[in-house]
């Protein structure tokens, strides 16, 4: 208790701030999830406190993303179709899911798997980032332009003859279930049927109207009637909000321009254009526990979605444990992973039992909090408390936001998650793979793989279809690599042969460190501790690569990252033995000249040394 009042004043402003950041994200992811913005406030709330009290990382505000609620969508629009559009009537099923999922991640955390996250592949992790944020801006274009097809009366039309077979085997299935025979008792389905209300079609017309114009392909298909049928005031007020979001930046970053967008749109739309369409209404008083849960449980009905579940767990995992390796670099710390797992697992079991959405470590939140003074778990409790706080206040008049604010808010989230560092090296990446004819690179074809089937498929398996193509290809080139050169013996960190006359008066000044084996995705955390490992009164580097056969896209950035910071602080970095392929790697996206000219490289350490001997000073004496 006494560390986490140790920074009272400066946790309290950075989650205060973190809060006011979070709002309207909770609110967007809310109302993108399908079921409202008062969801995505209770997940808000509930995850921020509780991940930060019980997980692993000081600084972290954690609450919905963008990742963890594009697989929600997915969840909550299958089973609310399965349960014939009555959103109300899924809700149990879905927050079982969610708490489910919460669940999983305490067992993750429990079972010590955290600081396995690291092994996901970055060409799997880059597609489903993209894909991520394609998902969210193409499915916010209708609503951006005002087009909600389940009021297009034209386009409900068009189902009513499938609304009224669904509606007749739903009878059937009744009839199934209470064991009446059709063929013996027909007069009893004929008066069933009778039954039937035009007010019945046209409320399952409608769902499946909405069902199919979810998702990115159900956008395209309706997205030439939305076009022909723009609601103008709509379109105006989420074209306001993008245009704010992106101006007030360029202005000052003290304040989120994500807020005074929210603000200012919303004060214009309630003055100026009454018409407008509002959010979903938030219900005031405190949030209370979905007991529906627990009192219509049966696992029958949770088994199909224990993968789903699952995925989500580690989703969530692998974006809050990034998150917390952004936290650490940022206040010099070092974060939990197992802890954190628990944390976030706790806080997204809470949040299910009380209708949220679940959620993650959230990277643009974290960083306002640590930016503002938050260095303790204090700051992401008050976060929470601050959301639960302008809830319980301001909830009426957050129920009259505009949707299409939300929609344009979201629009920006999805164009600012995709990952353009991945994207843009595309053209770069050696093509080291042959599919017929043609050479192509096989973390390019991953990351496509991922990003089309998450896009157009499902995001479930798009990832373990990616996690499968990436373990077969990485064992195939180990295969070839060990095949080459068989001896994979590991070796002490101590001085080779060739490195026991280095001049003793220059041993302070300079760093020799030895990398064995290649350098890729499952390496990287170790490798990325290198820079630690470097006195401060080193000021040359000289990395032996000549063991180092083989490096990946991850491997690559993580190289790239480690030479920067040696950079800034003025180190130089020395390479001896660089291998063909890493050194095509770091070619290919100018590591190799900009951070390592051609005469910082050697063929052998011996070289090496005669530069070492005419160009660094012994500042010893």
């Amino acid at each position: 208790m006494k560390n986490l009042f140790s920074n009272l004043k400066g946790d309290i402003l950075g989650g205060i701030t973190a809060g006011i950041v979070a709002l309207p994200l909770a609110l967007a992811f809310g109302v993108s999830s399908g079921l409202g913005p008062s969801a995505g406030l209770y997940g808000a709330i509930f995850i921020s406190f509780f991940a930060a009290l019980f997980g692993g990382t000081s600084t972290q505000i954690s609450g919905p993303t963008a990742p963890m609620t594009a697989v929600s969508m997915v969840v909550i629009a299958g089973l609310v179709a399965a349960n014939d559009g009555d959103v109300s009537k899924a809700l149990p099923i879905i927050l079982t899911v969610f708490l489910l999922a919460g669940l999983l991640q305490v067992g993750l955390g429990l079972i010590g798997l955290g600081k396995y996250i690291r092994y996901i592949p970055y060409p799997v992790v880059s597609g489903f980032m993209t894909a991520i944020g394609v998902i969210i801006l193409v499915t916010q274009i209708l609503p951006a332009v005002g087009y909600y097809a389940k009021e297009d009366a034209q386009f409900v039309e068009q189902f009513k003859p499938q609304a009224e077979e669904i509606i007749l085997e739903n009878i059937l299935k009744e009839e199934a279930g209470e064991g009446i025979l059709v063929l013996e008792n027909f007069k009893e389905t004929v008066d069933r049927a009778g039954k039937i209300t035009q007010d019945d079609i046209l409320r399952e017309s409608k769902t499946l109207a909405g069902k199919e114009a979810s998702g990115v392909m159900g956008t395209f298909k309706v997205l030439g009637r939305a076009l022909q049928n723009i609601n103008w005031l709509e379109l105006l007020l989420a074209l306001g909000t993008i245009v704010i979001i992106y101006g007030f930046k360029k202005i000052t970053t003290a304040v989120p321009s994500t807020l005074v967008a929210l603000l200012v749109v919303t004060v214009v739309a309630i003055f100026f254009f009454p018409d407008y369409r509002p959010i979903e209404e938030i219900p005031g008083g405190f949030p209370v526990p979905n007991l529906g849960i627990f009192t219509d449980f049966s696992f029958s009905s949770v088994t199909p979605y224990i993968f789903t579940a699952l995925t989500l767990a580690l989703l969530g995992a692998i974006d809050s444990l990034l998150t917390s390796v952004v936290a650490d670099n940022m206040t010099k710390t070092k974060h939990k992973p197992n802890k954190e797992l628990i944390g976030q697992g706790i806080g997204n079991s809470i949040a299910a039992v009380f209708g949220g959405i679940p959620g993650a470590g959230a990277t643009i939140r974290t960083v306002v909090n640590i930016n503002s003074g938050g260095k303790t778990k204090l700051s992401g409790m008050v976060a929470g408390i601050m959301l639960l706080v302008i809830m319980l206040a301001l909830g009426p008049v957050a129920s009259k936001i505009p949707a299409a604010v939300l929609a344009g808010i979201l629009i920006t989230v999805g164009i600012g998650v995709m990952d353009y560092k991945g994207l843009k090296a595309i053209p770069a990446l050696p093509r080291d793979a042959k599919i017929g004819p043609f050479k192509v690179s096989s973390e390019v074809i991953i990351m496509l793989v991922v990003l089309f089937l998450s896009t157009f498929w499902n995001l479930v398996y798009a990832v373990g279809i990616g996690l499968v193509i990436a373990s077969l290809m990485f064992m195939k080139k180990i295969g070839d690599l060990t095949a080459e050169r068989s001896d994979v013996k590991s070796l002490k960190e101590e001085a080779w042969d060739d490195e026991k006359e280095f001049p003793t008066n220059l041993k302070e000044e300079v760093f020799i460190k030895h990398i064995k084996g290649p350098l890729f995705f499952g390496s990287t955390s170790d490798f990325q501790a290198l820079t630690k490992q470097i006195p401060d009164t080193a000021k040359t580097v000289i990395l032996r690569l000549g063991r180092m056969q083989y490096m990946d896209q991850s491997g690559l950035y993580a190289m790239e990252d480690m030479l920067q910071e040696l950079k800034s602080k003025d180190v130089n970095v020395l390479f001896v033995g660089l291998l063909k392929q890493p050194r095509y790697m770091m070619e290919r996206i100018d590591i190799i000249p900009d951070f390592i000219p051609n005469e910082h490289i050697f063929k052998d350490f011996k070289k090496c040394l005669t530069w070492v001997k005419e160009n660094v000073k012994d500042t010893t004496n």
